[in-house]
């Protein structure tokens, strides 16, 4: 009894303590120390500490921590012996009886002057039932359930990063999709003859990327009148989706299409009740009731029919018959205020079947209904020639002008067709604004102005804007912007390229040349912002040579000549993004720049034909980035935005599979650069010094070459 006491007074804790032993007092506060272990601090505990009456508090204590002092048995016996001493009558049971007494009397004022002492129940004492006997467990556990936090929190940080890292890297999407951008070709139907197929490019599939409209003629099903075998033809347009080449949609027609136009939209307010049956067509009740026009209408037009088409689903909107079509259409301003934009087109007077009595008229056509707007508009021209335009010109005044002709370049003011056709003024205030600089130009109170001079046919007019695709045909408002208020490019009788200003229309400078085949390209060969011009000219039969002409000045930049066989295909031009233009084209084998043997006669039609690009980097340089042997009949260039690259699209005939097979075929140009073939044209002499760039320094600048939309 002695020896208990002894220890419950002197040793809070247990004696060298075993798994084994158990001691009530000392588990009471392991438990107590394990619940309150989560915050770590060193404070009294049961107001066993810090030189209260219970004893020395813990900073007083061997080990310096509170609850792990473990008494030796030499203090123990020291203690026995004081208390001999102290009370020498009394037997061993007696000391006992009174050190138990003394101790709980101690245990209560402790209790009763806790609050005064700073020792109450929540404190730790070092000398009081102490967590000393379970030390080593203790820390164990305090570092388990470290290790357990630890392990709470990583695992779940690590669980997440794998799944981000997972889904950037490995689980396909549709941006990875549509990086890959393969090449594909489709045949269809068979080539027109002598007409050349019509192809347009817009984003009809939402995908951001310009999608390929193309005409389709093909042989329709057999059928039998009077016992003969009669064989017809069926029309068509159909859509494919510029990724995969996989058929979008395919809208039939009466006739052959001779132009696609796309983007005609509405503007963004609620719609009158006579124009919704109009949008849902293409877009549906809900959309329709807002005047929102997210899907783009599509115009076909033939010799004598047009037809709109929601540009989606190739689903038929309205169809119009106004006479015999010479042109495709312009797009105009709301001119009867129905939130659609109308348009213009070129026919010829109804008891006129060609262009000899030098008869042309103008309609202005709904956009909702393709209906007429008023009557037609036709000018008597004194020249004959080819169809200039119509095209609309806006000046830096505000002011709308119509440019066409027969051969010769005329011009009428939007506001005066508007008051011709309808008798009446226009509604629109935009439409009432005129040029001044530009009404000096009329001659004898004539409703025409006349733009061109010189007595030779004008072949080509065209915008002097660099990157723009002539192929497009579309309503892009954007562009269609920067054409009308750039300067003008004249091609006149095939050898005369002028270059006219818009402010005035005045001639800037004009050179002669041989003869020019097709349309100019422009594009930015050097750094004065001012775009130049690609030209294509016969030198001999079949010898070409390739020009870019400085839009400044009219100076020769470059050129360079080639073997060339029968090809009227014109070139290309896309900005990069360093602020130049690449230039693409297509012709044969590259002549000898030295001792050049001209081919005395013409080349087969079936040579191979050689796309070329020329970036004014490397001048020296050109980048031969396909060969076919096809018959090409026309092309564009496709821009897509993400992709910062480009799809070049070519329409052709195949004599190889079934005669006159038509064909259309997509090429990435990012592809088709980091494969292509070096072909040197000479040495760079710019700076006094030849310069023979190396093939390795040429691939690196090609292979980083990046595109961007004008």
């Amino acid at each position: 009894m002695a020896a208990a006491l002894s220890r419950a007074l002197k040793l809070p804790g247990k004696k060298n303590s075993e798994l084994g032993e158990y001691d009530p007092l000392t588990q009471a506060d392991s438990e107590d120390e394990s619940e309150e272990d989560d915050l770590v601090l060193n404070y009294p505990r049961n107001g066993l500490g810090r030189g209260n009456c219970m004893g020395a508090g813990a900073t007083d204590l061997r080990g310096g921590r509170a609850g792990r002092l473990v008494e030796d048995e030499d203090e123990v016996e020291e203690d026995e012996e004081e208390w001999r001493e102290e009370h020498p009558s009394k037997n061993r049971k007696e000391r006992d009886d009174l050190k138990t007494r003394q101790y709980w009397s101690q245990r209560e004022g402790c209790r009763d002057g806790g609050s005064e002492g700073g020792g109450g129940p929540g404190s730790t004492g070092g000398a009081g039932m102490g967590l000393g006997s379970g030390s080593d467990l203790e820390e164990k556990a305090a570092r388990v359930r470290g290790a357990i936090r630890t392990a709470f929190f990583l695992v779940p940080l690590c669980c997440a990063v794998l799944l981000v890292l997972l889904c950037a890297f490995l689980l396909p999407c549709k941006q990875g999709e549509l990086d890959k951008r393969p090449q594909w070709e489709r045949e269809l139907g068979e080539a027109g003859g002598d007409i050349l197929p019509s192809m347009a490019l817009w984003d009809v599939d939402g995908d951001t990327i310009e999608d390929v409209l193309v005409g389709v003629i093909q042989p329709a099903n057999n059928s039998q009148i009077s016992g003969a075998q009669v064989y017809s033809k069926e029309y068509s347009v159909v859509a494919f989706s510029a990724v995969s080449g996989e058929q979008l949609w395919k809208t039939d027609l009466k006739e052959s299409v001779k132009s696609i136009q796309c983007g005609l939209q509405p503007q963004a307010r609620p719609a009158a009740a006579g124009l919704r049956a109009y949008l849902q067509g293409a877009l549906g009740p809900e959309e329709a009731s807002m005047g929102k026009n997210r899907n783009p209408v599509c115009l076909f037009i033939g010799s004598s029919h047009l037809m709109a088409v929601s540009g989606a689903t190739g689903k038929k909107l309205w169809s119009a018959s106004p006479g015999k079509i010479v042109s495709r259409a312009v797009s105009l301003p709301d001119l009867n205020g129905d939130t659609v934009p109308d348009f213009l087109i070129a026919t010829l007077p109804v008891d006129q079947v060609s262009f000899s009595s030098f008869g042309l008229s103008l309609l202005l056509l709904s956009g909702v209904s393709g209906n007429q707007i008023g009557h037609s508009v036709t000018f008597n021209l004194t020249a004959r020639g080819k169809l200039i335009g119509p095209e609309l010109h806006v000046t830096g005044l505000g002011a709308y002008y119509v440019l066409f002709g027969l051969g010769t370049v005329e011009a009428a003011s939007l506001k005066d067709l508007y008051i011709q056709a309808t008798g009446r003024a226009p509604m629109m205030a935009t439409l009432k604004v005129k040029d001044p600089s530009w009404e000096k130009l009329r001659t004898n109170s004539s409703s025409l102005i006349h733009i061109s001079s010189g007595s030779e046919q004008v072949e080509f007019l065209l915008p002097l804007v660099a990157g723009l695709c002539n192929n497009h045909n579309n309503f892009d408002s954007i562009s269609n912007l920067n054409s009308s208020r750039s300067d003008w490019v004249l091609v006149c009788g095939s050898n005369r390229l002028s270059v006219l200003r818009e402010s005035d229309v005045h001639t800037e400078w004009s050179v002669n040349s041989s003869d020019i085949h097709g349309r100019p390209t422009p594009g930015q060969f050097n750094e004065d912002g001012i775009p130049d011009l690609l030209i294509q000219q016969s030198v001999s039969p079949g010898v070409r040579k390739v020009q870019v002409i400085d839009g400044a000045t009219g100076r020769g930049l470059w050129e360079a000549e080639f073997v060339c066989p029968r090809l009227e295909l014109e070139g290309s031009s896309l900005m990069t993004s360093t602020g130049f233009s690449v230039f693409l084209f297509w012709a044969g084998e590259l002549q000898a720049l030295k001792n050049l043997t001209k081919t005395t006669g013409a080349a087969p039609a079936n040579s191979v034909h050689r796309l070329y690009l020329l970036h004014p980097a490397y001048p020296t340089v050109l980048l031969e980035l396909a060969t076919t042997s096809d018959t090409l009949l026309t092309a564009a260039v496709s821009y897509q935005e993400q992709q910062k690259d480009a799809s070049y699209i070519t329409v052709s005939a195949r004599p190889t599979s079934k005669p006159g097979t038509q064909v259309v075929k997509s090429l990435s140009l990012r592809a088709s650069i980091a494969g292509g073939k070096i072909v040197r044209l000479g040495e760079d002499k710019r700076g006094g010094a030849s310069v023979r760039p190396g093939a390795f320094e040429i691939n690196k600048f090609f292979r980083h070459l990046s595109f961007r939309q004008q």
